[in-house]
């Protein structure tokens, strides 16, 4: 190797796979040299990702995963419904998604996606938001805010981020600072937090506060926290104007259209591909509309029994907004997933509810470019243990990225040292084509 050649990353490569070869043996040297030397994972050309968060935890086994019937009354585990054919042969989902069960050929339900993670809502959720245990001084962001700072908003007028439901830290950026931060809104009726100007402000009241703080700004030391502070404002401001705003007016949607994703949370999604249209790169939407069986997907006790509710909304949005996306020729450079933060058991609680799993729980995958396959990995019986097909929390994560043309090797800076993007994530190679 030339000098000129030898870096500080060819060093530790090559420091690397000496170690493993003194650690292996010579006859496993090449093979610790061939892993190091392995060629990059291959990258999709999607271009955004809408992110659809079922919080309290998807049951698998009652959604994606069927197994055969259970009863609560009885105490036998299993699915509470009956499991109906889908586009793709030998793939299966529960009688409530029949309209998702037509397009599973552009879909992969990942069912064999665990982690080690305490079965609690907040630990496990800030697992799989940013793929990392909650231990530890440094503060990881999420994989929203990863994607923001990697890829940026695809048009100026826009953020790279943005959030439909309730703020909360393990959405965050963590270390990448607040650039790398989201948007957020709760109602798609109101647009985002903080952007419109109240009603007794006027233009002009608001064009002098502008003034005033323009000439305020030289006095703020670069790099302070009030710097940051200032940067966001002016950031709020930029988004306020009406190219951003525009987007939120589902009004200008056809009725049907409308009609086709359903109520409340199939505006959402509606919301989140015109998003995806003015150039934001990542949109999570909040499935949390507890009021439909009283718990959400945290299916204890006496959620259980109108479950199916909460099942047969999802299903309504989830395929309208995959044929919606196709007919408009974005669903290749659309990534969709389903994400939460544990499943649950195959075993009914003494309520007749389901308690929490994170050893096998399923995520979906939809359009991105992704080679689809209907469901990807094997669980046992009752979905309970992993039979092939393991995917670990960061191995999802990488998937996501390499969809979005992100290296999933990638080392992000900003915090208090150079971080893998992920912990040695490797994406589902039967994905890619």
């Amino acid at each position: 190797m030339a000098a000129s050649q030898f870096t500080r990353r060819n060093f530790l490569t090559t420091s690397g796979v000496a170690l493993a070869a003194s650690s292996l043996g010579v006859a496993d040297a090449g093979l610790a040299r061939a892993e190091f030397a392995a060629q990059p994972p291959r990258l999709g050309k999607a271009d955004s990702c809408i992110f659809i968060w079922l919080g309290g935890g998807m049951a698998q086994i009652d959604t994606f995963d069927p197994k055969q019937i259970g009863d609560p009354t009885a105490k036998k585990a299993g699915s509470a419904y009956p499991s109906i054919d889908t586009a793709v042969s030998g793939v299966k989902v529960c009688q409530f998604l029949p309209k998702l069960a037509q397009v599973m050929d552009r879909v992969t339900a990942v069912r064999t996606v665990n982690h080690n993670e305490i079965d609690e809502h907040a630990a496990a959720t800030h697992r799989v938001h940013t793929g990392r245990p909650l231990a530890g001084t440094i503060q990881y962001p999420s994989v929203g805010s990863v994607v923001a700072h990697v890829r940026g908003a695809a048009d100026s007028g826009v953020p790279a981020y943005v959030l439909i439901g309730y703020p909360n830290v393990s959405r965050g950026p963590g270390f990448l600072g607040p650039k790398a931060g989201y948007v957020y809104l709760t109602d798609t009726q109101a647009g985002p937090a903080g952007l419109s100007r109240p009603a007794d402000v006027s233009a002009s009241r608001q064009s002098a506060r502008e003034r005033l703080l323009s000439s305020l700004r030289h006095r703020v030391p670069a790099g302070s926290p009030l710097a940051t502070y200032d940067q966001a404002i002016s950031e709020s401001l930029r988004l306020a104007g009406p190219k951003f705003m525009s987007v939120f007016d589902l009004s200008s949607e056809s009725k049907s259209l409308r009609a086709s994703y359903g109520g409340e949370f199939g505006q959402r999604c509606l919301l989140a591909r015109r998003l995806t249209e003015s150039g934001v790169r990542f949109i999570e939407v909040s499935h949390n509309l507890n009021f439909l069986n009283g718990t959400g997907w945290d299916t204890h006790n006496q959620g259980q029994l109108k479950q199916h509710l909460l099942i047969e909304e999802l299903d309504t949005a989830m395929a309208a907004l995959i044929r919606d996306l196709e007919q408009r020729n974005r669903l290749d450079r659309t990534l969709i997933v389903i994400g939460t933060e544990f499943g649950r058991p195959a075993e009914f609680d003494g309520g007749g509810g389901r308690g929490h799993q994170g050893s096998a729980f399923s995520m979906v995958l939809a359009g991105g470019g992704l080679r689809h396959q209907g469901a990807y990995g094997t669980t046992d019986e009752l979905a309970k243990k992993i039979v092939d097909g393991p995917v670990s929390m960061a191995d999802f994560h990488a998937t996501i990225y390499a969809t979005l043309g992100i290296d999933p090797t990638k080392v992000l800076t900003g915090g208090p040292r150079p971080v893998p993007i992920t912990d040695d994530g490797k994406p589902i190679a039967k994905l890619f084509a």
